[in-house]
């Protein structure tokens, strides 16, 4: 799924690999896919794009843009994007396939559900895509202790476990229930650990940690769990997550435990206690 980590690896690889391309030609739409979301009616995607310019991508929380004159490509959440060289052959099956002067494309494939939107810029009309671009990220310095601290000390967060707390109505776009698992778990907390029960010195662990976790993940490429532009898997090793179900924390030698808590959650028994 694209969160943070992954979307601004993508858009960095986007920008550097497919700016200054011209579209010849955009398909949308072909391979039906019942939870594939698009603006408007995807046939016109192709007159809006087609003889425009890649100019550049970029990440709003899990949100990857793309700039192309006056409209923009924006894809998210299970959305697969991958380049396609000269003469390389495509996804069997497809959501969108953008085409390029030079013989290269991309192609947006989607998996559990995802948004592929295309549109002029100011035409696209939604909370989510707002709010995303609206909050600082927690790679800039703008997501500082202070702007953490009052998120964090709301009263209408205090009765929230802290993976609501982190995931849920996009306090931070982009952090999701994939980079919480390893935040939660260098912070040594409980994903069930009321927001009330944290003192002043595990909130402040617990803001470092949402700052050198996704720090971390982004500057090496993404997480291993995760494709990148080229089909590659990112180069951080998740350390909470289905890989290491059942094995030894390499800190406390504990297990690594699942349970079935909002969508799933996995911890160490040892490092990350519950009361």
């Amino acid at each position: 799924m694209l969160e943070i980590p992954e979307a601004t690896n993508l858009a960095k690889q986007i920008t550097k690999t497919i700016s200054g391309k011209k579209i010849t030609k955009v398909t949308a739409g072909l391979s039906g896919h019942k939870f594939a979301w698009y603006h408007g009616d995807s046939a016109d995607y192709d007159p809006l794009l087609r003889g425009k310019t890649i100019e550049m991508a970029v990440a709003h929380g899990g949100l990857v843009e793309i700039h192309a004159g006056d409209a923009i490509l924006l894809f998210g959440d299970f959305v697969s994007l991958k380049y396609h060289g000269k003469g390389a052959q495509f996804p069997r099956k497809y959501q969108m396939l953008v085409e390029f002067e030079d013989y290269t494309s991309l192609s947006a494939s989607v998996g559990m559900y995802g948004g592929l939107w295309c549109f002029r810029e100011g035409e696209f009309d939604s909370k989510y895509y707002d709010i995303a671009r609206e909050k600082p990220s927690p790679l800039t310095d703008e997501f500082d202790a202070k702007y953490f601290n009052g998120l964090i000390t709301s009263p209408e967060v205090q009765k929230l476990s802290a993976k609501a707390f982190l995931a849920t109505e996009q306090r931070i776009p982009g952090l999701g229930n994939g980079v919480l698992q390893d935040i939660l778990y260098n912070a040594k907390i409980h994903p069930k650990r009321k927001i009330e029960t944290l003192n002043i010195d595990e909130r402040t662990t617990l803001f470092n940690s949402v700052k050198s976790t996704l720090k971390e993940m982004v500057e090496l490429g993404g997480r291993d769990t995760e494709k990148d532009l080229f089909s590659e898997s990112g180069g951080y090793i998740t350390k909470l997550g289905k890989n290491s179900l059942g094995k030894l924390c390499s800190v406390c030698g504990r297990n690594i435990i699942k349970q079935a808590y909002m969508g799933g959650i996995y911890f160490c028994a040892g490092c990350q206690k519950f009361p």
